[in-house]
């Protein structure tokens, strides 16, 4: 709300309690209530809250969590009220880069250069999904990440192809295998600098980089 705004308001409003003594005393609470969802509608058309960033709200609003490191493309650790939570994007895959004992995959260095430039100092919002478990075997929180502009992160790094859409079942998983398949069409990310393959479990992957 601007500074004149929130003034007008503050005027208006100590009038209230006033003009509702003047009535029966079992009216007195609906005046008021009524009055002041009056004023509230009017400060909107006057535009008194036209300076509100819903971006800058999400900052505030319950659930919506700091970054505390970048693992990989698909894993970022979070604060969530002083205890970090590992937490493993639901619904895709990107190539590997720190699983011990692995290689490194190719575009792999690329997805997590990306996830980390694209969230940057956000905040993120994190959604759980009614298909999968809650968290995974290694004990990682299973979630959505979903950016202060609502955007679902997990399904934007499978669009750019940085990622592959996860074979098992979980609730958007014909919206992820579409977006996966337009990437594929496309050659857009790993799906042109890379030669993507099929695993026996259905899962695709890409292959490992030589030195």
């Amino acid at each position: 709300m601007s500074a004149k705004g929130m003034k007008q308001f503050e005027k208006i409003a100590k009038q209230l309690p006033r003009y509702a003594r003047y009535a029966p005393k079992r009216y007195q609470l609906f005046i008021l209530i009524t009055a002041f969802i009056g004023l509230l509608l009017f400060g909107w058309q006057q535009g008194w809250f036209a300076s509100i960033d819903s971006k800058a709200l999400l900052h505030y609003e319950p659930g919506s969590y700091a970054v505390a490191r970048f693992l990989d493309g698909d894993t970022i650790v979070v604060d969530m009220q002083g205890t970090e939570e590992t937490i493993r994007f639901i619904g895709m895959d990107t190539p590997e880069t720190h699983k011990p004992n692995s290689p490194v995959q190719c575009y792999g260095p690329a997805a997590s250069v990306y996830t980390k430039q694209r969230i940057g100092d956000q905040r993120v919002r994190l959604v759980s999904d009614e298909l999968t478990t809650d968290r995974d075997r290694y004990n990682r929180l299973l979630r959505y990440v979903v950016l202060e502009d609502g955007t679902t992160l997990n399904l934007e790094l499978v669009q750019k192809g940085y990622a592959f859409a996860y074979s098992f079942p979980f609730s958007r998983s014909a919206e992820f295998f579409a977006a996966m398949d337009q990437a594929r069409s496309a050659d857009v990310g790993l799906w042109g600098n890379c030669a993507p393959y099929q695993s026996s479990t259905g899962q695709w992957h890409t292959e490992d980089l030589t030195d």
